[in-house]
């Protein structure tokens, strides 16, 4: 394996939670539908784009939007969620991440964001984590959602590294398969259950070693 140099770390469930948040929008969304939706149904929405969110939901409930309305929804369903993530403290900071940040930073590594939100700046600031990132690649950056490995190689080459110079960290099937389309291996953030393709999976970076987890991608 070439040596990894690059680290691209999703946003939500890896660096913060608020996919609580989305479920929160999301549902509010489907209920002003009369679409029913839960938690499990809420699993088909990680790692993708607002509007094939919302095309998921329209599929469960069977209904069909013009494409002005689905804009329209798109547009109503992040208004909900904005109202959530401008209340965040730095606190929702999932735990040990500052602490693995920071330890990569000091080991040379160059960090990036990859996420599909278009909310990322605002949610980095909440966190007051704007500086812990080389580059930020979000939502207004990419025109293809996760799988499509887009959003990861541009991260690559905002840090000016090769694809295969960086590994991802991801907590959402379609991430991960967004790192592999990329050439690039996945740290999955949860259980090898739900992330089966996932190159190795850890609970979260809490008390997590940089160095340790190269060393098994090995």
């Amino acid at each position: 394996m070439k040596e990894i140099k690059g680290l691209l770390f999703d946003l939500d469930g890896v660096i913060v939670d608020t996919a609580k948040y989305h479920y929160l929008a999301w549902k509010e969304l489907a209920g002003k539908l009369n679409i029913p939706f839960t938690e499990k149904d809420n699993e088909r929405l990680k790692g993708v784009s607002r509007m094939k969110s919302l095309e998921i939901i329209l599929e469960i409930g069977g209904l069909k939007l013009s494409g002005e309305e689905k804009e329209e929804y798109c547009t109503y369903k992040n208004e909900i969620y904005l109202k959530y993530i401008h209340k965040l403290k730095k606190e929702e900071v999932l735990p040990g991440v500052n602490e693995f940040l920071a330890d990569a930073r000091e080991k040379g590594y160059r960090i990036a964001l990859g996420s599909a939100s278009k909310n990322a700046g605002i949610i980095l600031s909440r966190l007051n984590l704007v500086g812990a990132f080389d580059a930020v690649i979000d939502g207004t950056k990419v025109k293809t959602a996760k799988p499509d490995p887009e959003v990861f190689l541009l991260g690559a080459k905002e840090l000016g590294l090769s694809r295969e110079a960086c590994i991802v960290f991801e907590d959402a099937k379609a991430g991960v398969d967004a790192a592999h389309n990329g050439g690039m291996k996945a740290v999955g953030i949860g259980t090898k259950e739900n992330l089966p393709n996932a190159d190795i999976c850890i609970p979260g970076l809490f008390g997590t070693n940089i160095n340790e987890i190269i060393k098994q991608l090995s």
